[in-house]
């Protein structure tokens, strides 16, 4: 599913235009970033939580050339699904 049948999804569930649930998404989508980038977790009851976690640095390996480089540590983004989606998706 790409973002504008997702678009039509909401749309169709909730009764808003595909315009309003667009931007809806959108702010959704915007309001998670912001509170990620800001070191806080989204936890959405029943559908799973978003969180951060630190990558530490590590060495790697140039495949092309094999000459070692560095790997600089990073924040990345993680999500962990809820009870109730699990369920919904398990067969």
């Amino acid at each position: 599913m790409n973002k504008q049948e997702l678009v039509a999804q909401i749309s169709s569930h909730s009764g808003l235009t595909k315009a309003d649930a667009e931007r809806a998404l959108d702010a959704t989508i915007t309001s998670v970033t912001h509170a990620l980038k800001g070191g806080d977790e989204v936890r959405l009851v029943g559908f799973g939580t978003f969180t951060t976690a630190q990558r530490a640095a590590s060495m790697g390996r140039n495949p092309r050339t094999g000459q070692e480089i560095k790997i600089a540590a990073t924040r990345l983004p993680k999500f962990r699904a809820g009870k109730q989606l699990k369920d919904a998706v398990a067969p």
